[in-house]
């Protein structure tokens, strides 16, 4: 079978009902999942991304899975707007498996409520035990018409190999583009730097907060200083994430931080302690932090 254009493989995917993309670091799969994008468009189309990438995000902040909904060429100038989010709370794919599963399950459930057309852009692990059990759950509860892999190599093989014998899936194996520039290390910590420190801009309300509205519940007697710097989702009563907080420990008792002002009525906790200052993250354990064990 003869290799695929990124714009082959964009044209397939702008007229597949559902399609997920997969593939190592720096493969392109944002990118053709942008040229889908605009092919549906052009065909009278409306495309919905959903953006499962939570380290690197690009609809929505970090942590998140989010939700775009395009009408026209225009919504692609406002890309990091979602339409919806699912709260994750934490930026490293290989943690809180079920999060990063349910999350893009529940968008993507989302997405074919609202267009033709759903791309799900997924993170780089595709690899290892961690990475083949993301694949692996994306890939049953969503139920992709198509799962477009992307590869250096044949370093896809082992999880296109499971995916078609265990889940019967069509999957279009494709060579990334050698034209595609990659990211360092640095250069993606800055850009999620950036991307928090986006979705906590200014003017923030600080409200203070009760013990009860946090999932998961808190411990009687836990020492709230603990939670100071947490990442929070903000949540409203219909399971919706509205946005990000941040958790900060005072006297007499927390308050979050959020840009957030109507129709919070829980916080969920993440993985994450963020430096307000510089909006630098740091990978934390909430059985460690909540039970001290």
């Amino acid at each position: 079978m003869a290799e695929l254009s990124f714009d082959a493989l964009a044209r397939e995917i702008a007229s597949t009902r559902v399609s997920m993309l997969i593939g190592g670091l720096d493969t392109g799969k944002t990118t053709v999942a942008l040229l889908a994008v605009r092919q549906a468009l052009a065909a009278g189309k409306t495309p919905v991304l959903v953006d499962a990438d939570v380290g690197n995000s690009t609809v929505g902040p970090p942590a998140c899975v989010g939700m775009r909904v395009f009408r026209s060429p225009a919504d692609l100038e406002t890309l990091e707007r979602p339409d919806a989010l699912h709260f994750v709370g934490s930026v490293t794919p290989t943690r809180l498996v079920l999060q990063q599963v349910v999350a893009t399950a529940v968008m993507a459930e989302r997405a074919r409520e609202l267009g033709d057309v759903v791309i799900i852009d997924t993170t780089a692990v595709a690899s290892g035990v961690a990475g083949e059990t993301l694949k692996y759950h994306k890939t049953e509860l969503c139920r992709p018409e198509k799962v477009i892999a992307l590869q250096r190599g044949e370093e896809m093989e082992p999880v296109v190999g499971m995916l078609r014998r265990f889940l019967g899936a069509e999957v279009l194996i494709a060579p990334t583009d050698p034209r595609i520039n990659p990211v360092s290390p640095d250069e993606r910590a800055r850009k999620r730097a950036e991307a928090f420190a986006a979705a906590l801009a200014p003017p923030l309300e600080r409200w203070k907060v009760r013990p009860t509205v946090f999932a998961p519940t808190l411990p009687v007697g836990l020492n709230l200083g603990r939670l100071d710097g947490v990442l929070v989702g903000v949540q409203d009563q219909r399971g919706a994430c509205l946005g990000l907080g941040v958790l900060s420990h005072e006297d007499d008792g927390l308050r979050v931080e959020t840009s957030i002002t109507e129709g919070m009525t829980g916080l969920r906790l993440g993985s994450l302690r963020l430096d307000i200052d510089t909006y630098r993250a740091t990978t934390i354990n909430l059985r460690e932090v909540i039970f001290g064990v």
